[in-house]
């Protein structure tokens, strides 16, 4: 057996206590290709579909632009999570890249904060997926069709990770094939025209009100959107501890996914933008500006394939979220972070108690979203976006940390420099009640370490 496997049976041993060891491991079958889907899968959900309308709201046409600086902060932030990789392969998230360069505060504060963010993202999803089958079920309430996506992707999560891998790869497949499609068939309109519209170009761009209608305020005030849009591509660093050769095939996907995040951003909304006026786009009627689009040129049927385009995305979501959310709250019981019992593993090699645990406070948070009274889970939903922030500030600055003294990888800095002045942007521009509930939950996960002191750390 090899010295990677030993350090797994070893952690499961761990996990059990005194004499009774469980046979059990988490198991090594993710595939360079689940991997680089289940990063897509997260990172294109509903922020995509239903967020970038509230983008294009706030920032106008150059949300063009805030796409495209969040992917090359994104670009830096992942480049440095693979160079880690190659150096600590036997890390099983990058929460343990981050806490022996960073301390073990730092473990605990991205860890929990990362596990919330994806509970929450969670709810997000799974409530979007109901308002999505209520396209062409109107009969049925939300909630309903909401816990039987919720109990569905439950029961998928408790099988093997290979087969959570697979249904993933086809999940985000069919949404990416899609986009795929939309980017050279609305690209060909903008020169083309269809029927009664007519060929546009890019004059949209500058149409109403001009290219910065909000100014820059706008477009800081979007990136929290986009932010909180990206958020899921780091779910590559979720992955090394059930996958082989983690030094190997992490990197690779990280390069990959990358580059596929910024042609499945940075091109469908300037298609949207371009297509359409961004004023004509948002209603309460379109669940999405996608659909707005191929309606607003009176494209027929459209409508119905890209609702079941977004319902399989936001499904893909949810399912990443789970596996995130999961294996986060897992490695936090490693760490002596969370109670013992959430790091047991079934005979599948899944963290059942950290799955079940997490799947709770996801039932919590969809009743939150369709019976909390006011924006109540509106303030909610800006934690991500903070957690986010959190999170790809923690991998930059460990990669700082992990270069010898006198060799500063520039980008790293350069991209934790940017997020922090992002956040000073998103506190500014954003509601203070959602700011004020972020920075409560922040001091709630500090004082949760404080309370229960360093803790023990279990060897890994």
């Amino acid at each position: 057996m090899n010295e990677k496997k030993s350090d797994f049976h070893s952690e499961a041993g761990a996990v059990a206590g005194g004499d009774s060891v469980r046979p059990v491991a988490m198991q090594r079958r993710l595939k360079s290709r689940h991997i680089m889907m289940m990063a897509l899968g997260g990172a294109i959900g509903a922020g995509m579909f239903k967020g970038s309308s509230t983008s294009i709201t706030l920032a106008g046409p150059s949300v063009v632009l805030a796409y495209g600086f969040g992917g090359l902060i994104l670009l830096f932030i992942m480049s440095g999570l693979a160079e880690m990789t190659v150096a600590r392969p036997s890390a099983g998230t990058f929460r343990e890249l981050i806490e022996p360069l960073l301390g073990p505060f730092a473990g605990h504060l991205v860890g929990w904060m990362y596990w919330l963010d994806w509970v929450l993202v969670m709810a997000a999803e799974t409530a979007a997926s109901a308002t999505f089958l209520q396209y062409w079920f109107p009969q049925f309430p939300l909630w309903l069709m909401s816990l039987l996506v919720s109990v569905a992707l439950t029961l998928l999560n408790l099988f093997q990770v290979s087969i959570y891998g697979e249904t993933e790869y086809w999940l985000a497949g069919v949404k990416i094939a899609v986009l795929i499609l939309f980017i050279l068939f609305g690209g060909s309109l903008l020169f083309t025209g269809y029927g009664p519209h007519v060929a546009s170009e890019f004059h949209n761009l500058t149409a109403a009100g001009g290219f910065f209608p909000h100014g820059w305020k706008g477009l800081a005030a979007s990136m929290l959107v986009v932010m909180f849009s990206f958020g899921g591509t780091e779910m590559v660093g979720m992955t090394m501890g059930e996958t082989d050769h983690p030094e190997q095939v992490i990197p690779r996907a990280a390069r990959s996914v990358i580059v596929r995040i910024l042609i499945f951003y940075v091109l469908p909304i300037l298609v949207i933008v371009s297509l359409v006026p961004w004023n004509q786009l948002g209603g309460v009627n379109a669940p999405s500006p996608f659909v707005e689009v191929f309606h607003a040129i009176g494209i027929p049927f459209v409508g119905s394939l890209m609702n079941f385009v977004m319902l399989t995305a936001v499904l893909s979501a949810t399912n990443t979220g789970m596996y995130a959310a999961s294996r986060m709250l897992y490695r936090q019981s490693l760490a002596g972070q969370a109670p013992h019992w959430f790091a047991h593993l079934s005979k599948q090699g899944v963290p059942l108690s950290a799955l079940l645990m997490s799947t709770v406070f996801l039932y919590v948070g969809v009743g939150v979203a369709f019976f909390a009274a006011g924006n109540t889970f509106n303030y909610l939903m800006v934690i991500p976006g903070y957690s986010v922030l959190v999170v790809w500030m923690g991998i930059g600055l460990a990669h700082v940390r992990s270069r010898p003294q006198g060799r500063w990888p520039i980008f790293s800095l350069f991209a934790v420099a940017a997020l922090a002045v992002i956040l000073l942007g998103i506190i500014v521009t954003s509601p203070w009640q959602g700011t004020l509930i972020s920075l409560a939950t922040v001091v709630i996960v500090a004082g949760g370490y404080l309370l229960r002191g360093r803790g023990t750390r279990r060897e890994c």
